[in-house]
């Protein structure tokens, strides 16, 4: 899952790409509200963080701008005004959610995926495929009553394909999901990932659509 952070602040932005990467999100980091406008432009993202003191391009007209377009990415803002009256105007400018500064790390990744569960329609976390149970939460996997042992990649890659689980991904679009602007990614890399996850899960997992890409079947 791809997220587009918008922050100016270094050491608040290095601290939450750190912990969205460590969470097993792909994170592309924007410094000010028109290199996130131009992002917005040319990437889908699962949702955007947005602090809403920007230089520029202000925060709020950003959220403004992407809802005036009919863009219905989720959107978690992360302000220091945090009085009920910037809440409202937050909310009613197109945030899904709002928390303010400071913040605790674990409650906004939980907050992330709470947005994300709820801009596809899950119920629940934990992802489950026959015998395979996927908690993107705890960032744990199991077959039937065996523990995976899945690195990060791999473990970006399975939960892609299980949240479009019946839709054909394309390479070029696994690739999106799990790597940022600032991350090499070699020619064979999902290639290669997805030969390992096949041994770690049982063959019959995902499914190879030739000069198309891969899908892991509806259960």
């Amino acid at each position: 899952m791809r997220i587009l952070l918008v922050e100016d602040d270094d050491l608040i932005g290095s601290g939450l790409e750190t912990g969205l990467r460590n969470a097993s999100f792909a994170v592309d980091w924007a410094k000010n509200g028109q290199h996130a406008k131009l992002a917005l432009s040319t990437t889908r993202y699962d949702m955007v963080v947005l602090d809403l003191g920007l230089p520029g391009l202000s925060g709020t007209s950003l959220l403004e701008h992407l809802r005036a377009q009919g863009n219905p990415v989720p959107i978690l803002v992360l302000t220091a005004k945090d009085t009920t009256e910037d809440r409202i105007a937050g909310l009613d400018a197109g945030a899904d959610d709002y928390v303010g500064k400071p913040f605790d790390l674990g409650e906004v990744i939980s907050r992330c995926r709470a947005l994300m569960r709820r801009s596809q329609s899950r119920a629940s976390e934990v992802l489950v495929w026959r015998d395979l149970t996927v908690n993107p939460a705890t960032m744990t996997a199991s077959r039937g009553e065996v523990p995976l042992q899945l690195n990060t990649r791999e473990f970006g890659i399975l939960v892609h394909l299980l949240v479009h689980a019946g839709e054909p991904q394309r390479k070029a679009k696994i690739e999106e999901s799990i790597y940022g602007w600032d991350e090499e990614v070699e020619s064979n890399a999902i290639e290669v990932h997805v030969s390992t996850l096949r041994k770690k899960i049982g063959a019959d997992t995902i499914r190879t659509i030739r000069g198309v890409g891969y899908v892991i079947e509806k259960p």
